[in-house]
């Protein structure tokens, strides 16, 4: 059971309805839970699967759970499943508790998250994974060095042709989601330019958002913006590759796979302050932690950053090491292998 690819989904109306969207998904979504978990039911019993794997807790984990399947259940966690969705409402609360109850085994992408189900109710004795919940970083195509543009094509090869050799790239990868406080993004890239005044902003997955445009034309920031469509993970590697930093100024994040790849490629890591991502990151060694709600913070950030080649080289070697050791795809793949048969009847 898996969520609908972020990358195959059209803006329905931009930052303003990602609140209604939640909203609508928090209160209205459990109503449809009892006959998505009667579907989910018939089209089980005629499959008859050695393991179900429900890719999230809202409301793959939940319609799962609620359909009370005979075949093991994985549930993995995403993010924000536990510290946005479950407190949202009483109801998505119960639910959540419901959902870990039922499960056979549990993949969660941080150490925090585990502690979080076991708070929950998921058993201590069930087994349990903790792996970056997309499959891992892909050396091949996420690594340090710079761009291959010859292999690009569409309006980013246009942009990064078009950015002076020196001058600073910072990439913002997240997009528009309700935990991704993008008015702080943009309001801090003012106080960037006092400093760095060549620089270069690059926003993958906002060439559609209205309010992105709206903050451009009120800050007077369009000559260094750059609003770009989804990239594939060619374009993401070359973009990471010719950015300087990326940021990431989320309120809830479990490890977001942007981070992981950013830090493959060598690009500095300016991020939310959240207990998940110190698993990865040590605050001044290899990347910084800000309030994501604080624009002057995170300026004060990425322009440490823009200005310290010495951090950010040690950054890069230190976090090159760390995709190697615990991120890279075949080694998290294996382990995931591992355990489905581990679990699987």
């Amino acid at each position: 059971l898996h969520p609908a690819s972020a990358t195959g989904r059209p803006s329905i109306g931009g930052a303003r309805m990602i609140g209604l969207r939640a909203f609508l998904r928090h209160w209205l979504g459990p109503l449809t839970v009892p006959w998505a978990a009667e579907r989910v039911r018939k089209a089980m019993q005629a499959v008859q699967p050695d393991l179900v794997h429900a890719m999230r807790i809202p409301f793959e984990g939940i319609v799962a759970a609620a359909a009370c399947l005979s075949a093991p259940l994985l549930i993995s966690v995403w993010g924000n499943d536990f510290t946005l969705h479950a407190p949202s409402t009483p109801w998505m609360g119960l639910l959540t508790r419901r959902a870990l109850a039922h499960a056979d085994a549990l993949h969660v992408d941080c150490q925090r998250d585990l502690h979080l189900a076991y708070d929950l109710g998921f058993s201590r004795e069930r087994p349990r994974l903790v792996l970056p919940g997309g499959g891992g970083v892909r050396p091949e195509i996420f690594h340090p060095g710079a761009p291959d543009l010859a292999a690009l094509d569409g309006p980013l090869k246009a942009v990064l042709r078009g950015i002076s050799p020196e001058a600073k790239v910072v990439i913002n990868p997240r997009g528009f989601r309700g935990y991704v406080r993008n008015d702080t993004f943009f309001q801090a890239i003012p106080r960037i330019l006092k400093v760095h005044p060549r620089t270069i902003f690059i926003c993958p997955a906002m060439a559609n958002q209205a309010q992105a445009k709206r903050w451009i034309g009120q800050l007077g920031i369009g000559a260094v913006v750059h609003l770009l469509p989804m990239l594939s993970p060619i374009e993401m590697a070359a973009t990471f590759q010719r950015a300087q930093v990326t940021v990431s100024p989320t309120e809830h994040d479990g490890t977001p796979n942007t981070l992981l790849e950013a830090m493959a490629c060598g690009c500095f890591p300016v991020v939310g302050d959240l207990e998940s991502i110190r698993e990865w990151i040590e605050d001044g060694v290899n990347g910084l932690l800000v309030d994501a709600g604080d624009p002057e913070a995170l300026a004060r950030s990425v322009n440490r950053a823009l200005a310290d080649a010495d951090l950010r080289a040690q950054a890069a070697e230190r976090n090159e090491r760390l995709i190697a050791e615990k991120a890279t795809y075949t080694n998290v793949m294996n382990e995931a292998e591992a355990f489905y048969r581990k679990i699987a009847r």
